[in-house]
């Protein structure tokens, strides 16, 4: 008998069964990946996946507690909608964006600034707050900064946490006062990281949204976040382009949230009355315009 020829059969036959069964599974992972999803779908099977990033403004979780505008405001959303919404807690804009890109989410929710580049890839729901994305940098012995005009930021490194949606405007700004603005992305770290560093003379300057940093430099007492970096910007929460379906319907959520008293006191808390108050004559004229137009 050829006993060394059956055993070379026998192998060969296993290693195409397995490659096989391989070549099956990263179909079955490529179809999960690719596989469109909107609002049937969801409202099929009964919750939202949302990407939300942690900060004391989106998502904060003390002890048993979590806080945070975004994460509250989705709360408000599930009761409205009568959709569970599961939550993913995320360090990385860039790894939340991917999730959504392959359907593995269905929405990030947290302070994206709607503007016209990020609508080109992307769709966005309604305002859901005001914003604007300051420079911090540290103050001298006398309180004093180096940086008060957006013009001295030629030929400075400014840092921000990993392609953040900020990248975007710092590359406009230095299009605009026509001199290079060089980008740190610093990966693995966030908005409290990147102060801390700005604090210790680790590095001078860091860019982030001001709420933000409003919490985060609390601990410092030569931390300045005074400089502008952008105007005040309409924030949004982020959808896939095709999830054309489940945007209207939170839209539509989000327009009926907003005229509520809890709403009213949620923006509050976070962002103040005067900046509340802003925002609803915004917001009021916005959907005025939006509907004499249709």
């Amino acid at each position: 008998m050829n006993r060394g020829g059956n055993k070379t059969t026998f192998f060969v036959v296993i290693c195409t069964i397995i490659v096989l069964i391989a070549i099956s599974l990263v179909g079955v992972y490529i179809q999960r990946s690719t596989t469109f999803t909107d609002y049937p779908e969801i409202a099929s099977r009964g919750y939202i996946n949302a990407g939300i990033l942690r900060s004391p403004i989106s998502y904060h979780a003390e002890g048993d507690s979590i806080y945070g505008f975004d994460y509250e405001l989705l709360q408000m959303l599930s009761k409205h909608s009568g959709l569970k919404i599961v939550t993913h807690p995320e360090t990385s804009f860039t790894h939340s964006l991917k999730l959504l890109d392959n359907h593995t989410y269905d929405i990030i929710a947290c302070q994206i600034p709607a503007t016209n580049e990020n609508k080109q890839e992307h769709i966005f729901t309604r305002p859901i707050s005001l914003g604007k994305q300051v420079l911090v940098q540290r103050t001298d012995s006398s309180n004093q900064v180096t940086i008060r005009n957006q013009i001295a930021l030629g030929g400075c490194t400014l840092h921000i946490t990993h392609n953040a949606p900020t990248r975007l405007r710092i590359e406009n700004l230095s299009h605009e006062i026509g001199d290079t603005i060089y980008i740190c992305n610093k990966h693995n770290y966030g908005t409290d990281s990147l102060i801390t560093l700005v604090a210790n003379g680790e590095i001078d300057y860091a860019v982030c949204d001001e709420s933000s940093a409003i919490v985060y430099a609390r601990p410092y007492n030569n931390i300045d976040y005074n400089t502008d970096i952008s105007f005040t910007q309409l924030r949004s929460w982020m959808l896939h382009p095709k999830s054309v379906v489940l945007n209207d319907s939170i839209n539509k959520w989000l327009a009926e949230i907003q005229k509520t008293e809890e709403y009213r006191l949620l923006y509050t808390r976070y962002f103040g009355t005067s900046s509340y108050d802003k925002f609803i004559r915004i917001n009021t004229w916005s959907d005025s315009t939006t509907i004499s137009n249709e």
